[in-house]
């Protein structure tokens, strides 16, 4: 793939966009190294000492958030597909309403780092935090391994890096470095880095938007008219409803059971959850998600702009044949509009948004794994803050980081969607309804939880395995076999309400019953009576 970089991004500097990518990582680290003198506590460390603002939380979500497949998979997806394409940004966007409304003061309120501190609040501690850590887990390592073989290809397409070991070599210094922000920074220094990513994110894609409008005299007709003629035989279609999913009765259904778990998955997302600690109060972790709505559906709106002003510029056909087809939309667009230099500072805002999402995701994962299986599991509450939890989370993730490095190594040619399908599809069935059911829901005790968790789990992954996603379509993973036997690429259609089912039918076959923790529960998640403070030096 990466042998035809020079045909894809020809005109590309290697060297200036080096440059920018090395500047970057060094002013991130000088940052995360001043970040590190505050970190002291469990608190520090995973929570940030909960001392940011609910606006400079709010950024750093949309900094969590969006992802590289935001930034280049959703333009490129537009600009190919056209109204199929931006229904991925209406999907990324409408779920936050779910978290505004559902989840995000509730969780500040309850909890305390984790998932597990939610669900272990009115249920048996020990089998409900282990089935946290495993779901916070799964989702955070397909994650992890969509994100890391996505910047083998990436960084070694804007680079000019060909062959396996350039690519593997790219991989490893992503993992590298990503490690150090971790281990160094704490969640302080990753949300710095997430600050400072987001900016830079939204500052491009504002620039670029601007840019491809003042082309066509600020009128949007215009850009769609041309993006149209330029469209080939395909052009009519980009502003049409079905040009993706709408080919016959399988792909609209698959493409409804994708929409369910964007929608829905974001919510039950651990690294998103794990932001709602790192403000004082439960009011800050609603200012931070109305910050983040209005930040990410700014973005969403430059992407339909990117994503036409692409198929205009450079051409479907030209973005189509290009190493990483739809990924190389935004560079393509970049290169069109400002040469080498525009593409030198986008290389290094895709490569920021790949180091800032992996840095949170690995963060909490290893938190999950030190502060419920390892203190609450394992050594049942009976652990030092500072000298047992916090390293152990240290090294968590480094081997986290490992995992991800060889992971991302071996995945980097196959097919890394049904990854980030997964994610998503696993939060939407074993978290989501957990949560839910565990702040709203009366009667729901741990047999329940457990059913919903490991059950939800299970399903999602049975399903994706027997997909398309994984066998017999021509963008499988593996192409050289067919076993699927389950329709639809995305499972969130049947695993979601399966996870609900199971949650419910776990909880009225088991006589477990504690009214007295659920009203504890209640006034804590109303009121923030009794939740953690911020930690003040």
């Amino acid at each position: 793939m990466s042998g035809i970089v020079a045909a894809a991004v020809e005109g590309s500097r290697p060297g200036v966009n080096i440059t920018i990518f090395v500047v970057f990582v060094l002013i991130t680290l000088v940052i995360v190294f001043r970040a590190s003198r505050d970190t002291r506590t469990a608190a520090d460390y995973y929570a940030a000492g909960r001392a940011f603002s609910g606006p400079q939380n709010g950024i750093a979500i949309s900094g969590d958030y969006l992802s590289a497949a935001s930034f280049l998979g959703i333009a490129g997806a537009i600009a190919l597909y056209g109204y199929d394409g931006f229904l991925y940004s209406i999907g990324f966007l409408v779920a936050w309403l779910v978290a505004l409304l559902l989840v995000a003061e509730l969780l500040r309120n309850t909890g305390k780092f984790t998932l597990g501190d939610v669900l272990a609040f009115r249920m048996r501690q020990r089998p409900v935090r282990a089935a946290a850590a495993t779901s916070t887990l799964t989702v955070s390592l397909f994650y992890l391994l969509a994100q890391m073989a996505g910047a083998g290809v990436l960084v070694s397409l804007l680079l000019g890096v060909s062959g396996d070991l350039g690519q593997n070599l790219v991989i490893a210094v992503v993992g590298a470095i990503m490690i150090v922000y971790v281990l160094v920074g704490g969640m302080k220094g990753t949300t710095w880095v997430q600050i400072v990513k987001a900016v830079l994110l939204i500052v491009a894609a504002a620039a670029m938007t601007v840019w491809v409008l003042a082309k066509y005299g600020l009128n949007l007709s215009s850009l769609l008219q041309d993006a149209v003629d330029h469209g080939g035989k395909t052009g009519a279609k980009l502003l049409e409803p079905g040009f993706k999913y709408g080919k016959n009765e399988t792909s609209k259904l698959d493409f409804l059971s994708l929409a369910l778990a964007l929608v829905l998955g974001t919510a039950g997302l651990p690294h998103v959850l794990m932001r709602f600690y790192t403000v004082p109060t439960a009011k800050e972790a609603r200012r931070s998600v109305v910050w983040a709505i209005g930040l990410i559906g700014l973005f969403y709106l430059f992407t339909l702009v990117l994503g036409y002003g692409a198929a205009a510029l450079v051409g479907p056909e030209k973005i189509a044949e290009a190493p990483g087809k739809e990924n190389a939309a935004a560079p393509l667009l970049a290169l069109e509009l400002g040469g080498p230099l525009l593409l030198g500072f986008v290389a290094a805002v895709a490569f920021a948004t790949i180091l800032a999402v992996v840095a949170g995701l690995t963060i909490t994962a290893s938190a999950s794994f030190a502060h419920d299986v390892y203190a609450n599991v394992i050594k049942r509450g009976r652990v030092d803050s500072k000298s047992g939890e916090v390293r152990v989370a240290r090294i968590t993730a480094v081997v986290i980081g490992a995992v991800a490095i060889v992971g991302g190594i071996l995945a980097k040619n196959q097919n890394v969607a049904f990854l980030v399908a997964l994610a998503f599809a696993v939060a939407a069935s074993a978290n989501l309804p957990t949560i839910l059911y565990s702040l709203f829901w009366r009667r729901f005790n741990t047999s329940g939880a457990l059913w919903s968790i490991y059950g939800g789990l299970a399903v999602t992954i049975v399903l994706i395995v027997f997909s398309p996603a994984v066998s017999g379509a021509p963008t499988a993973m593996i192409k050289s076999a067919d076993f699927h036997w389950f329709p639809l690429a995305n499972p969130g259609l049947v695993s979601i309400p399966v996870s609900f089912l199971l949650g419910w039918l776990g909880t009225v076959l088991s006589k477990e019953h504690d009214e007295q923790k659920y009203v504890e529960m209640q006034v804590r998640s109303l009121t923030g009576a009794g939740a953690e403070k911020a930690v003040r030096h």
